[in-house]
């Protein structure tokens, strides 16, 4: 009796889809947010700016290292095969055990209450309680299971076929690319009639930290290490709205000739994306003052730093549309952070795949369906993510996220080095761009974001060094139990 076929993953993807995953996955709610945190953080139009600059080289760096792995080892499951081959299966299972613990669906879930807290502008209902425990300590919300719904849905989606997944990655990526670029335009060209930006350059390194508790407004001047650690510990803001870029590597196994497409798709991704990101922040500053007063009665006043729920983008709009801007912006976020989840869903759960071939998760993860794709590992993943959903903790692990992510960047761009020396005769389609000047400048580049994170920020990096370390145990007992 001959023996069923088993289904398989199929390369169905071509450059422009795995270029919407890379820009897709990597614009969210963050760039309409988290520049009036940094602003607060470094006082000063040019500390502002140089830190988004910064986060764009080094995006566009690690990019370009990607690239010389992404050709030699062209299969599902990207940067965990990557670690794999360079530092064995210990490195590679903390890796893929950090991504399903924090790193892919924590992310997931703090996108997904984002969707949900900018649809409550249009349902206030969301807003309302559905289960409050213990006055108060536990409380679950209507928009927490609205939330839920929408990794649901688009968990589902993404069962019914990789070209499910790609059809909404494509349609809402253009959208929210078309909407940023009309933000800026706009900005910039409303902006530059007026005096805003030169009165923002007036004193463009003059920084300063600016915190208002109690009532009162503090500004503390800031030089030296004390400068050079409020722009580390800030920078995690930026560095989080331009993280999830290495996903597309995640999908190697469903894109067609993926020794030329995915380092190109890397590059041109992250290009785009780092570059909308610089425009926004001058199109921001184009429209508002950088400081303002938390007690100002309109949006000129409260500035970049005290924008109404740290909503920049929709502050920015209101100066270019009136009163009808929360509702266009909120409009924008929905439809970006939809279209984010969709490309972390999609990206995420091959990871999981990947590890189930190597007996280091699920057995079932490793299961694809008639759709060719891994639903199981796609519904293990939502499942999770919406438990992280009810905690409450999504802005930590927000943090937590970001610094394992700097973690696992850092090994495994020092992996291209080490597989140089051990494996020197591979096929090589694409070699690693300045290698290898610009992958170690990458690797200190990051090394002295994770140390001042440490310094300034130890909660958040400590928790996201608990998770990594809670993998070793899981992992000896995955290898005790597949032995037996």
């Amino acid at each position: 009796m001959q023996q069923e076929e088993q289904p398989e993953l199929k390369r169905s993807l071509g450059l422009i889809d795995a270029t919407m995953i890379v820009a897709g996955s990597m614009i969210g709610s963050g760039i309409f947010i988290v520049s009036a945190d940094m602003a607060r953080t470094v006082g000063s139009a040019g500390y502002l700016l140089l830190l988004w600059i910064i986060t764009g080289v080094i995006t566009v760096m690690a990019a370009l290292s990607y690239g010389e792995l992404a050709g030699m080892m062209p299969k599902a499951g990207g940067q965990f095969v990557y670690i794999q081959r360079a530092f064995g299966n210990l490195t590679s299972f903390l890796y893929g055990w950090t991504v399903f613990t924090v790193i892919s669906t924590g992310v997931i879930a703090a996108v997904a209450v984002a969707f949900m807290k900018y649809s409550a502008i249009f349902f206030p209902v969301l807003n309302n309680e559905v289960l409050n425990i213990a006055d108060g300590k536990f409380i679950i919300t209507i928009g927490q299971l609205y939330a839920i719904a929408s990794i649901v849905l688009l968990t589902f989606i993404n069962t019914r076929g990789v070209n499910s997944g790609k059809t909404i990655q494509t349609v809402f990526t253009t959208a929210k690319l078309l909407a940023l670029f009309a933000l800026i335009i706009l900005g910039i060209t409303i902006g530059l009639k007026g005096n805003t930006l030169a009165e923002n350059f007036s004193h463009a390194w003059d920084a300063s930290t600016t915190t208002y508790k109690d009532g009162v407004l503090n500004i503390v001047p800031l030089a030296g290490f004390a400068l050079l650690g409020a722009m580390g510990s800030t920078i995690i803001n930026s560095l989080f709205s331009a993280d999830a870029w290495n996903n597309v590597t995640f999908i190697a196994g469903e894109i067609k000739d993926p020794k030329k497409n995915i380092p190109l798709s890397l590059f041109w991704g992250t290009f785009i994306v780092t570059s909308v990101y610089i425009l926004a922040n001058v199109a921001y500053l184009c429209l508002l003052p950088l400081k303002g007063s938390p007690t100002a009665a309109d949006v000129a006043g409260l500035g970049i730093q005290f924008a109404t729920n740290d909503r920049v983008g929709a502050a920015a709009a209101s100066m270019i549309f009136g009163n009808t801007a929360l509702f266009i912006m909120a409009g924008l976020i929905m439809v970006s952070t939809f279209g984010c989840n969709n490309g972390l869903i999609l990206a995420g759960s091959r990871v999981y795949y990947a590890m189930a071939k190597e007996k280091l998760f699920f057995h079932k993860a490793g299961d694809v369906n008639k759709n060719s794709v891994p639903a199981n590992a796609l519904w293990f993943q939502c499942a999770w993510a919406s438990a992280l959903c009810l905690t409450g903790t999504y802005k930590d692990l927000v943090s937590y996220s970001t610094f394992a992510s700097m973690i696992f960047y850092i090994v495994t761009i020092a992996g291209i080095f080490v597989l140089r020396k051990k494996d020197p005769d591979a096929e090589r389609p694409y070699k690693a761009f300045g290698y290898p000047v610009i992958p170690a400048l990458y690797i200190l580049a990051a090394l002295a974001v994770c140390v001042i994170l440490i310094i300034y920020d130890g909660r958040n990096t400590g928790m996201g060094l608990l998770f990594v370390a809670a993998g070793i145990p899981v992992y000896y007992f995955t290898v005790g139990r597949n032995k037996k």
